[in-house]
């Protein structure tokens, strides 16, 4: 009885928030640190969402535990519309998939609002190495069975998925070096502690303009906007590699329904602006707006993929 009580209490608060939606500062939860590429999304996106909403968007970051202790703060917050999360890959997709056990349930435990944009990863390899394209790296890898290595940003990163797939597809017998993050993991490279890695383009373009790394594929569908002249996976021979970095946002569950499509109409009207658009291309990015119902498909299916792969290659998160 004092369940259903409840339940028809919050049914009849729902329509006054949503009414009177929002009244006060929004904030943003993110799961990496400040600086990250999902920082930088968080800030170019909410900075237009205040001017929409007339509420300052409050960005607020809470790394750790790859992810986990962000999500987990965002899905145990009041589903009231005043704290949302900036969902990626990684808390919505590879972390599902490696974790034994999550604080967070990825799937009943969130409100889809919106994709935002995707950027893919790009491989790239240590200039010295004499390899000009992935067919003539593979080739290189076989010659030297167990000797190379490549870099990741950590145990169940998306980075290691990238180069389990490369192993398992074209067959050839290298080490995985896990360092603490994507920074770390480019000082690797360009250290020449490591043969190469599978980077996002957004933390990598800069290397890759200045020649210290040599870029051979892209692991989109099609060629990179930013990377024109690189080629993908599948045209590297290398067809269904297709895994991206993406970013989307999300409530927590019980948000009710007409703050979210508030939040969603709210957020593809600012993806559709020229600037924020230019914005993030500028970092790599593809906008890509939708209706809750996609990106809540989209999830489900990242995660489904995700634990194919992470099965097949045995990868476990520390």
């Amino acid at each position: 009885m004092k369940a259903a009580i409840l339940l028809l209490s919050a049914l009849a608060v729902a329509p006054v928030l949503a009414q009177n939606y929002p009244s006060k500062p929004i904030r943003i939860l993110i799961a990496q640190a400040p600086g990250s590429a999902t920082d930088v999304i968080s800030r170019v996106v909410g900075n237009r969402l205040s001017e929409g909403l007339g509420q300052p968007v409050v960005i607020e970051a809470r790394p750790g535990a790859g992810g986990v202790v962000g999500t987990e703060a965002a899905a145990r917050s009041a589903p009231d519309g005043y704290t949302l999360f900036m969902a990626n890959n990684s808390t919505h997709g590879s972390n599902p998939a490696v974790y034994a056990k999550l604080p967070y349930d990825a799937i009943n435990d969130f409100a889809p609002i919106a994709f935002v944009a995707s950027v893919p990863y790009v491989l790239v390899i240590d200039p010295s190495l004499p390899a000009k394209s992935v067919q003539e790296l593979v080739a290189l890898a076989k010659s030297r069975p167990g000797k190379m290595n490549y870099a990741s940003a950590g145990n169940g990163s998306t980075h290691q998925f990238c180069g389990e797939l490369l192993k398992s597809m074209s067959g050839i017998d290298v080490q995985h070096v896990p360092y603490k993050g994507s920074p770390p993991a480019v000082a690797g490279l360009l250290g020449g502690e490591v043969s190469f890695m599978f980077a996002n383009v957004a933390d990598i373009g800069s290397q890759i303009k200045n020649a210290k790394v040599r870029p051979l594929a892209v692991t989109s569908e099609k060629r990179a906007p930013s990377l024109p002249g690189v080629p993908t996976m599948a045209e590297a021979g290398l067809p269904g590699f297709e895994i991206l970095s993406w970013f989307g946002l999300l409530a927590p569950a019980g948000t009710p329904a007409p703050i979210v499509a508030r939040l969603n109409a709210e957020t593809v009207k600012v993806l559709g602006r020229s600037d924020v658009q230019a914005a993030l291309a500028n970092q790599g990015l593809e906008v890509k707006a939708g209706t809750p119902g996609e990106f809540a498909a989209h999830i489900k299916s990242e995660i489904a993929k995700f634990t194919k792969i992470g099965k097949a290659a045995g990868i476990k998160a520390e």
